[in-house]
């Protein structure tokens, strides 16, 4: 009996670990995301001051060359502003998926800006892509996740989904 009851604890403090470490991982998820997007807005609004950005500018470049860079960074950083919006109106953030898939594409679409314009870009920006994107991605599949859960509990409840 003494055996069985030993047995039963341990089952339901293994459980609790389990949960302890997911409600870690949930946490450090999130706040890595927010702390992309801080990295994504204010990289994109610092491109327009020279000595103030994050990223190398080639120096060499003038006219609308020199500032294409630029704007595109600073209408990144007003579309992520946007789209955080959204997803904190409407409590929502599956669509950060997307988000963060075309931010891992954004490094792709640079290396083809630079390869037509036939200019050096700054490697930091694949970084930066990189991971915002993938920080964009792994926050959107855990609240896809946690969403998915959350409805099948209220099928098993009888309770409609928020």
């Amino acid at each position: 009996m003494g055996g069985a009851f030993f047995h039963l604890s341990r089952v339901k403090q293994m459980k609790g670990i389990g949960y302890k470490i997911l409600q870690s991982a949930r946490f450090l998820l999130e706040v890595n995301f927010y702390i992309s997007v801080i990295v994504l807005i204010v990289g994109g609004i610092s491109s327009v001051s020279g000595s103030y950005s994050i990223f190398e500018f080639n120096e060499e470049l003038y006219g609308a060359l020199d500032n294409n860079l630029r704007m595109i960074m600073v209408y990144l950083a007003l579309t992520e502003t946007i789209i955080l919006a959204y997803c904190l109106l409407r409590k929502n953030f599956q669509v950060m998926i997307p988000v963060g898939f075309f931010l891992i594409l954004m490094i792709g679409s640079m290396e083809f800006y630079s390869d037509i314009n036939a200019i050096e870009i700054d490697e930091k920006f694949s970084l930066f892509f990189l991971y915002t994107g993938l920080s964009h991605i792994l926050f959107g599949v855990m609240v896809s996740i946690e969403k998915d859960r959350s409805d099948e509990n209220n099928k098993k409840s009888g309770k409609l989904p928020k």
